[in-house]
C-alpha cells in the first residue's frame, strides 16, 4: 500500500464516487476535479483527510490542496480509483462546461476587468487626491484655517499644490476618459486575438476628432457641424465614448468576432494582410454607427436603475439586500458586474453611490475574520490562516478571508454579512458618494468625497464592531474547544522501552545552528499575504514570502544546499526542495501558470538531483505570463519546517537571487 492509498481512497468515496467525476488532473499543489455534481463532495470530511490542507472551487473545478506531494497523491489517486486523468487544457474545458450561463459570462466579465482593476483603484485615489487639494476649502481668503467657512482650497493657496491638482488630472484623464481603449485591449486578450487591434479600437471610440462624450448633453449647433460624418446619402453624429463600459465591451466583441472569422475563412499567405484590415475596419463602422448607441443606451439605462434605487424611498431596503448580498456574490463571481455598474455611474453623474458599500462589505468580512483571530489565538494552525487573512481584507483582498475562513465555519461568513448590510443602510441613508472604486477596504474612504468622510467613518466602525460582536458571541457557543486551540495536545503513544518496562531515554539532540535560505529571485519581497492568489495568501499551503521579479529577471536559483522533489514536467512553472534538515520549500512563478503548458518555462534540473545555494533551477518569460493574462509575482512558500525552530520570514525588501537572506531559522 503507498502512502496516500487510504486518503485517495477516501478522497474518492467524499467526492462522489467515481461516477461523479467528469475529469481530473493536478497542479503544483492541487488536485482539480471537474465534478458531475459539486453538491455531491463532502468538504468537511474532506478537509478532515490528513493529506488535505483544504479545499475550494473556482472556475467549476473543485480544487484539494494536497501541497508538495500532489503528485504522489495523484498517480495513488488515479490508481485506486481506475480514473486516468486528463491535460490541464482538458480539465478546463470540461470545468466551462459543467458552469452554466451566467457562470460562463460571469467568469468571462471576471477576467476581462480583472487586469483593469489596478488601473481603477489608482485612478480613484488620484481622484480622491484631488478632490482634497482642489475642491476643499480649507481656508478663508486672509489664509486663516477654517473649514466651515472657508473659500479657498489647498491648490488656491499655494502655486505647487495647484500645477499638482491640473497634472494629476492627466492620470484621471487617462483612466477614466480612456477607459474603453483598456476594455478592448482586455477583451481581444482574454479572447485570444490581436490585442494591438483592441487597443486601436479602444482609440477610435475616444478620439478628440469626435464630440466628447462628457460634453454631448451641451454641445451648441456649431459643435455638432463640427463632429458630423455626411456620406451623401447617410450622415451621423461622431460622439465619443469616453467612460462607456458596456459600448466598449460589445464593440470589442464585434472585432472578435469578425477577427476570428476572417482568420477561419482566409488563406495562410494572405491572413496577415487581410485578417487586420477586414476585422477592425468594419468594427470600427458598425462600433460607431450600430453597437455604440444600443451599448450607450443600455449602459445609461443600468446606471439609471441602480441609481434610483439608491436615491427612492426605497433606498436602506436596497442597501440593505446588497450589503447582505454582496460577499456570497464575491464567492460567485458575479460581483465583477459591479466594476462595469461604478464606471457607468461616475461617467454619468461623475459620482458612484455603490461602491462606498463595497468597499465596507470588504471591512464586515474582515471584522469576521478579526472576531475569529481573537477566539482562535491558541490554535496555532488557524492562526496562521486568520492573521493575514484579515490583514488582506481589510486591505481590499476577500478571498483569503471568505474561503480561507469565513466560509469554513460558516457563522462569519453570515455575521459578516449581517454587519455589511447595517453598514450599507447607514451608509446610503446618509447619501455618502465615492468619486470612483478605489481600495475596498479600510483606505476606501480615500476616495469618498471629503464632505462624507465622517459619515463613511461612522460606517465603518459599524463594519467593524457589529461583525466582530456577532462573530465573537456566536462563535464562544459554536466553536468547539479543540477549534479555538482550547484542548491540550495528546502526547504520543508511548516510547518504545516503555511497554513492559521503564522508559528508554532519548538521544540527546544535536546543537542547533542558526541557517538562513536566501532570494531565489531578484525582485521586490512582500508578505505572502499579498500573493494574488487565495491559496498561497491565506497560508494554507504554509508560511512564506511573494516575490514581485525585478525587469529582466528571469532565472530561478536554490535558497540552500537541498535535494530537488519535484518539478512538474510538462508545465515546468515550480519547483519543490527538500532541505536536509527535512524543511521543505516550494517555488511557484506566477499565478495559475500551469494552464500555459510549459509555454516560456524551462527547467534545469532533475527529480532527485543535488543541488547548491545560488544554483539555477529554473527560467521563465516574464512577457509570455503575462501576455496569457497572469500574473507574474512568484511565491516563496515554506511547506514543511521539518526540523527548523524559529523560523523569521524577512520582507519589505529588495533581493538578489542568491545573495539576499529572506529567511533565518535555527536547525
Amino acid at each position: 500500500m503507498g502512502k496516500y492509498t487510504e486518503d485517495a481512497g477516501r478522497l474518492l468515496d467524499l467526492v462522489g464516487g467515481k461516477g461523479n467525476i467528469s475529469a481530473v488532473t493536478h497542479c503544483m499543489t492541487r488536485m482539480r476535479f471537474v465534478l458531475v455534481d459539486p453538491d455531491k463532495a463532502d468538504v468537511a470530511a474532506i478537509e478532515e483527510l490528513p493529506s488535505a490542507k483544504g479545499t475550494f472551487t473556482q472556475a467549476g473545478q473543485f480544487q484539494v490542496i494536497i501541497g508538495n506531494d500532489v503528485a504522489d497523491f495523484y498517480q495513488e489517486f488515479t490508481a485506486v480509483s481506475g480514473i486516468e486523468g486528463v491535460s490541464k487544457e482538458a480539465a478546463k474545458a470540461a470545468a466551462g462546461a459543467n458552469q452554466n450561463p451566467l457562470q460562463r459570462v460571469m467568469g468571462v466579465l471576471g477576467e476581462i476587468f480583472a487586469p483593469l482593476i489596478p488601473a481603477l483603484i489608482c485612478g480613484g485615489l488620484v481622484l480622491g487626491f484631488r478632490n482634497i487639494i482642489g475642491e476643499v476649502n480649507f481656508f478663508e481668503a486672509s489664509g486663516a484655517f477654517d473649514l466651515e467657512h472657508g473659500t479657498q482650497s489647498i491648490a488656491d493657496m499655494w502655486t505647487f499644490w495647484n500645477g499638482m491638482y491640473n497634472f494629476l488630472w492627466v492620470i484621471g484623464e487617462a483612466v477614466f476618459h480612456m477607459l474603453p481603449v483598456g476594455i478592448c485591449w482586455s477583451v481581444t486578450r482574454k479572447m485570444g486575438t490581436t490585442p494591438i487591434l483592441g487597443i486601436i479600437l479602444g482609440l477610435t471610440l475616444v478620439s478628440p476628432q469626435l464630440l466628447n462624450g462628457f460634453s454631448v448633453a451641451t454641445a451648441t449647433a456649431e459643435d455638432v457641424a463640427a463632429h458630423t460624418y455626411d456620406f451623401g446619402f447617410y450622415s451621423f453624429l461622431g460622439t465619443g465614448y469616453q467612460g462607456q463600459v458596456i459600448a466598449s465591451l460589445m464593440a470589442a466583441f464585434v472585432l472578435v468576432g469578425l477577427e476570428k472569422f476572417f482568420t477561419r475563412v482566409t488563406p495562410d499567405v494572405v491572413r496577415m494582410i487581410v485578417v487586420p484590415f477586414m476585422s477592425l475596419v468594419p468594427a470600427v463602422f458598425i462600433a460607431h454607427l450600430v453597437v455604440g448607441p444600443i451599448g450607450w443606451a443600455v449602459g445609461d439605462a443600468i446606471a439609471n436603475a441602480v441609481q434610483w434605487g439608491l436615491d427612492s424611498d426605497v433606498r436602506v431596503l436596497f442597501a440593505a439586500v446588497f450589503g447582505l448580498l454582496y460577499a456570497p456574490l464575491v464567492m460567485t463571481g458575479l460581483h465583477h458586474m459591479t466594476n462595469a455598474i461604478d464606471t457607468q455611474m461616475v461617467s454619468i453623474y461623475e459620482y458612484t453611490t455603490l461602491w462606498p458599500m463595497i468597499a465596507l462589505s470588504n471591512i464586515a468580512q474582515g471584522s469576521a475574520v478579526l472576531a475569529m483571530t481573537v477566539l482562535q489565538r491558541r490554535n496555532d494552525r488557524a492562526e496562521q490562516v486568520n492573521i493575514p487573512a484579515c490583514i488582506s481584507c481589510y486591505l481590499g483582498v476577500t478571498e483569503p478571508a471568505l474561503f480561507g475562513v469565513n466560509l469554513k465555519y460558516k457563522f462569519p461568513l453570515v455575521c459578516g454579512m449581517i454587519g455589511s448590510a447595517v453598514a450599507a443602510m447607514v451608509c446610503t441613508g446618509m447619501g455618502v458618494k465615492a468619486l470612483s472604486i478605489g481600495v475596498g477596504g479600510l483606505p476606501g474612504i480615500l476616495s469618498i468625497m471629503f464632505d462624507y468622510w465622517g459619515v463613511f467613518a461612522l460606517c465603518m466602525l459599524i463594519a467593524v464592531v457589529v461583525p466582530f460582536a456577532l462573530t465573537y458571541l456566536v462563535g464562544m457557543r459554536q466553536l468547539s474547544e479543540k477549534d479555538r486551540g482550547l484542548v491540550a495536545p495528546e502526547f504520543a503513544a508511548a516510547a518504545p522501552g516503555e511497554k513492559g518496562g521503564a522508559p528508554t531515554a532519548p538521544a540527546a539532540p544535536a546543537e542547533p545552528v542558526d541557517r538562513v535560505l536566501l532570494a531565489p529571485l531578484t525582485g521586490a519581497v512582500r508578505p505572502i499575504t499579498e500573493m494574488p492568489d487565495q491559496v498561497f495568501a491565506s497560508g494554507a499551503m504554509g508560511d512564506g514570502l511573494a516575490i514581485e521579479p525585478a525587469a529582466g529577471e528571469d532565472t530561478v536559483v536554490a535558497p540552500a544546499d537541498a535535494t530537488v522533489a519535484a518539478t512538474m514536467p510538462g508545465s515546468f512553472h515550480a519547483i519543490g526542495l527538500v532541505l536536509d534538515d527535512g524543511m521543505e520549500l516550494l517555488v511557484h512563478v506566477g499565478i495559475d501558470t500551469v494552464d500555459m503548458g510549459g509555454d516560456g518555462f524551462a527547467c534545469l534540473v532533475e527529480q532527485g538531483q543535488r543541488v547548491r545555494a545560488g544554483q539555477p533551477l529554473m527560467t521563465f518569460s516574464a512577457e509570455k505570463i503575462r501576455a496569457a493574462g497572469h500574473p507574474v509575482t512568484t511565491a516563496f512558500v515554506v511547506t514543511g519546517e521539518g526540523a527548523a525552530q524559529g523560523l523569521e520570514l524577512l520582507s519589505g525588501m529588495d533581493a538578489e537571487a542568491g545573495e539576499t537572506a529572506v529567511a533565518t531559522y535555527r536547525a
